[in-house]
């Protein structure tokens, strides 16, 4: 029951996606479940990033620390760069942090292909697939830790946006739609 639960939240979730995406959403094993959890810190991320105000994209908390940009873009580079470690390519140009981008537009724009690209790399894999052997920074693992590393990346820096957010008096929307 909660597989299939977790399945229909994940097809309905994916439902803006592209239609290929959706199209070959699994429905059964672990996948589903990977992709309810992408598209939960997906829709949240690009919800804040459209709360944010492009003047607070420069901002950052500290001196050395990444701004509001430079963070979403290192999630949009972790989308690719670390779905190399299970041999899925990076497009022409993507780095470990992403491109440098400031410009709110480009960035939310990019943001969403990034987890297009995982979500439809999810989608087109098998379970066996994840099983997998794999080298990340160094260490042996299995293509499903890839993946499950993508995912947590997400919800890290899902939260220290939140945080940053609320520092310059923004509620996230989906807080604030609660009276939070």
């Amino acid at each position: 029951m909660r597989t299939l639960t977790l399945a229909g939240l994940a097809l309905a979730l994916t439902a803006g996606t592209t239609p290929a995406a959706s199209a070959q959403a699994p429905t059964a094993g672990v996948r589903p479940d990977f992709i309810a959890q992408l598209d939960d810190a997906a829709t949240k991320l690009v919800q804040l990033a459209q709360a944010i105000p492009q003047e607070k994209y420069a901002w950052r908390p500290g001196v050395g620390v990444r701004s509001v940009s430079e963070v979403l873009m290192h999630v949009v580079g972790g989308n690719y760069f670390l779905l190399t470690f299970a041999g899925v390519k990076a497009p022409a140009g993507m780095t470990e942090e992403g491109q440098r981008l400031t410009d709110k537009a480009q960035i939310i724009a990019e943001l969403q292909r990034s987890f297009d690209h995982v979500r439809s790399t999810l989608n087109a894999w098998k379970d066996a697939d994840l099983d997998k052997p794999a080298t990340m920074f160094g260490r042996q693992t299995t293509c499903r830790n890839v993946f499950l590393t993508t995912v947590t990346h997400g919800h890290e820096h899902l939260g220290q946006l939140i945080a940053y957010a609320r520092m310059n008096g923004i509620v996230p929307p989906w807080s604030a739609a609660q009276g939070q």
